[in-house]
């Protein structure tokens, strides 16, 4: 009878603690992100380094990649949730039919054309596609750009820039593309007359070269033009709805920082940027380049998108059908930042 007894309790006992049980299982969630170390993932630099998702509750499982390519592979084999990838991997990706959507958007108008010697002296003389001719003419060699590979959104950007903006065809210059460190490098060398790069490089440039000097930005080269965004698998928002709707919020945060205080920002980016040796002063001034560039909300990419997937389509480096509108879902910032 005693026995009985004492199984009933433990029975009991069982059944009241198998609920704390199964919290303490669903709190210890954790996400797979990966992440290119570029100023274009800002977001996620500021919200991990002030340590906002700790206080959220949420564990983040880190991965850097050294390209779009790599993390397109880790998307498609399952071993990436989350991925803070340029929207060309991206698109790439979703041709492919890697199930994934982009629930929030990190920046815009990221792009700028850095001119530095002879080049910079012709364009100072006279802007346009007549700086180009003349500096042809003058060292009987066409003009070399650098950027990065052929397919990405710099080079597509670039190549939209000389031939919508400038009126040349892309043959009259010589685009070269390689890694965003080497695209530094090959400008401070002199072995490049310009490049079409992003933050943190642009500064870096301007400030080691005395007579380097942007060209274009943003809408002069494209209009709209997007950036980065934050990708998600569709199982990952199918099983953790609750936690990508955090990791939103926190990116919506982020964004505000960056636009409005960046001298705020900049410590957060510095362990993660150039591998750790740019000053926090040289990453503020950068991030004051960008300010009101970083957006979170997933539409706001939506028609530059459109925009640069028919050209990449009509100079032939396109993905093949993709439907851009079937990419994007603002259901996720919609109610993370819903006011309550």
């Amino acid at each position: 009878m005693f026995a009985a007894s004492r199984r009933r309790i433990r029975l009991v006992l069982i059944l009241m603690l198998l609920p704390l049980t199964f919290t303490a299982r669903a709190d210890d969630i954790t996400l797979r992100v990966g992440y290119i170390p570029i100023m274009p993932m800002a977001q996620l630099f500021v919200m991990d380094g002030a340590g906002w998702t700790d206080d959220a509750g949420l564990n983040l499982k880190l991965t850097r990649f050294s390209s779009g390519p790599a993390m397109v592979q880790a998307l498609a084999s399952g071993t990436l949730d989350v991925a803070y990838i340029g929207i060309g991997p991206a698109m790439v990706s979703k041709a492919k039919g890697v199930p994934i959507k982009v629930v929030a958007a990190n920046v815009y108008n990221q792009m700028a054309v850095i001119a530095r010697g002879d080049f910079a002296k012709a364009w100072q003389a006279e802007p346009g596609a007549n700086a180009v001719k003349a500096f042809e003419k003058a060292q009987q060699r066409k003009l070399k750009i650098a950027t990065l590979p052929k397919g990405s959104v710099p080079d597509t950007v670039l190549h939209y820039w000389v031939e919508k903006q400038l009126g040349l065809k892309p043959d009259q210059v010589e685009i070269i593309g390689m890694g965003a460190t080497a695209v530094q490098q090959a400008l401070l060398a002199g072995s490049v007359d310009a490049a079409s790069i992003m933050e943190p490089v642009l500064t870096v440039a301007g400030e080691r070269l005395p007579d380097a000097k942007v060209i274009a930005r943003g809408d002069d080269m494209m209009p709209q033009h997007p950036g980065a965004v934050v990708a998600v698998t569709e199982q990952a928002l199918d099983a953790h709805p609750q936690e990508i709707r955090k990791l939103v919020a926190l990116h919506a945060r982020a964004t505000d920082l960056l636009n409005n205080h960046p001298e705020q920002a900049a410590p957060y980016l510095a362990d993660f940027i150039g591998k750790g040796l740019l000053p926090e002063a040289l990453l503020q001034r950068a991030l004051q380049a960008e300010q009101g560039h970083f957006v979170a909300a997933p539409r706001q990419l939506l028609e530059g998108t459109k925009r640069l997937n028919e050209y990449q389509q009509a100079i032939g480096v396109g993905r093949g059908e993709l439907d851009v509108d079937a990419l994007f879902d603002d259901d996720f910032y919609n109610k993370a930042t819903a006011k309550q």
